[in-house]
């Protein structure tokens, strides 16, 4: 892997960045904690000169200048940091360690800041903290405390602060480098799966690492879209193999009669029929079309169609009072047990045609051939939050095997097929259903089939 696209990658540069904010950070944790230790050793010195010049003026105090230019003498031929210096009224020194320091610093009360010099000509150009004590008499005791400890705390702070900051900088580049390569080599991965798909492998599928980062969030829901795309294409490919099998029947009908028109010499009558039959398988195709496109509008969601608020209890009994005519002809008993005050979101159009689906399918299946009870109910409840429609009859049913398969288009079972139809009004229903929020299921009626469509009564419509 190229370097160059290491250094572009985006990982790198975030890592980089992370770690140059914890360099920051780190610079000012140290600095923050070489101000305190410095204000800890000041604080100390200051302490330490005050203890100091209370013994020196006790010893004035008991034996005069004298004896106090004694004490100093002595206490400066001592090795250690602390300088000393007794002057008298006009500044001429009169004892101590280092040279005689400008008036204005002999002649302020409080602590100061100030270079000095040793007697022995060392020192110079170093610094101490100080404060002169005013005796009785005009002369001044100056005690001070050299701050070269003070300043080789700073040098230790500095140079950790910049050993800190160099072995920051080399874990900075070696993670870096290893974060980018490590996500570089996932997405390369999942490139490489890309590729594949779009060269018509829908069954390749992003590779998962399963530390359930970004990334495995990312490749399951992709996974997840290439899966439901996958069963899209799938179906496509299965509507398309079933529109040009079912299809080609009526088809190859519709050209037969009107061949059979133009072959022979008939008179204006037989001319008639053969044009009714061919409005009439038209007209069977046209049915056939229009399911497939409402089956569309229902997949295609919300988004393709409008929804709004209405009273499914009288949709259910608008197309009971418009089947009741056929279920009489047909010798069926068409009873109906519908509750009040049922309202539900949605598309009143899909949804009423749903429903009639199942209706004209129970008036087509619902009944034995060996005879028996001719009889289909229709009944519509609320169960929860949910509306549920129920049209059961009292034919031969359906096998528990076959019950999710005839929910699919163009799916028409052996004992169906002396019946006209399409076997596409389950399969509308379910789209319908699925559209709301909700489902369709087939069940047994013992005897017969029990056909339950829930929705949802909150207008779930995806």
């Amino acid at each position: 892997m190229a370097l160059t696209r290491i250094f572009r990658a985006t990982a790198f540069k975030l890592t980089l960045a992370i770690l140059g904010v914890s360099a920051i950070g780190a610079g000012l944790v140290l600095a923050i904690v070489a101000w305190q230790v410095v204000k800890v050793v000041d604080a100390e010195t200051r302490q330490t000169i005050e203890v100091e010049a209370g013994a020196l003026v006790d010893q004035y105090e008991r034996g005069g200048i004298r004896r106090l230019g004694a004490v100093i003498e002595a206490r400066a031929r001592e090795p250690g940091p602390t300088i000393y210096l007794l002057t008298d009224g006009v500044g001429e020194p009169l004892a101590g360690n280092i040279s005689p320091l400008p008036g204005d610093v002999l002649s302020s009360q409080d602590f100061v800041d100030t270079p000095y010099e040793s007697l022995d000509g060392r020192g110079r150009g170093r610094r101490a903290l100080a404060r002169v004590f005013l005796l009785p008499g005009g002369f001044h005791l100056l005690i001070g405390h050299d701050m070269g400890d003070r300043a080789r705390i700073g040098a230790v702070m500095v140079h950790a602060l910049a050993t800190s900051l160099i072995f920051l900088a080399g874990l900075a580049a070696l993670g870096a480098l290893f974060v980018a390569r490590r996500v570089l080599t996932r997405i390369d991965a999942m490139n490489r799966s890309a590729h594949a798909i779009m060269g018509g492998d829908l069954a390749e599928r992003l590779p998962v690492s399963g530390s359930g980062d970004e990334l495995d969030r990312l490749a399951i829901g992709l996974n997840q879209m290439l899966a439901r795309i996958a069963e899209l294409m799938s179906g496509l490919r299965e509507v398309s193999d079933n529109i040009a099998h079912d299809l080609r029947t009526p088809l190859t009908r519709l050209r037969n009669h009107a061949e059979e028109a133009l072959r022979q010499r008939r008179d204006d009558a037989d001319y008639r029929a053969a044009l009714e039959r061919t409005i009439e398988e038209s007209d069977g195709l046209i049915r056939i079309f229009d399911a497939l496109l409402m089956i569309a509008r229902a997949e295609a969601g919300r988004g393709q169609m409008s929804v709004q608020p209405f009273d499914i209890g009288a949709v259910v009994s608008d197309l009971a009072e418009l089947y009741e005519p056929i279920a009489e002809e047909r010798g069926f008993a068409l009873s109906l047990d519908v509750a009040p005050d049922l309202a539900l979101v949605g598309n009143r159009e899909l949804v009423g045609q749903g429903i009639a689906n199942l209706v004209d399918n129970a008036l087509k299946y619902g009944a034995m051939e060996s005879g028996g009870d001719r009889a289909v109910s229709v009944a519509a409840r609320r169960e929860g939050a949910d509306i549920v429609i129920e049209v059961a009859d009292r034919g031969p049913g359906i096998d528990q095997d076959d019950r999710k398969r005839v929910l699919d288009r163009f799916v028409r079972l052996e004992g169906a097929r002396s019946h006209a139809g399409s076997g596409l009004g389950l399969s509308l229903a379910s789209a319908v259903a699925h559209m709301h929020g909700g489902h369709l299921a087939l069940d047994d009626n013992a005897p017969g089939l029990k056909a339950i469509l829930s929705l949802p009564m909150n207008g779930a419509v995806t």
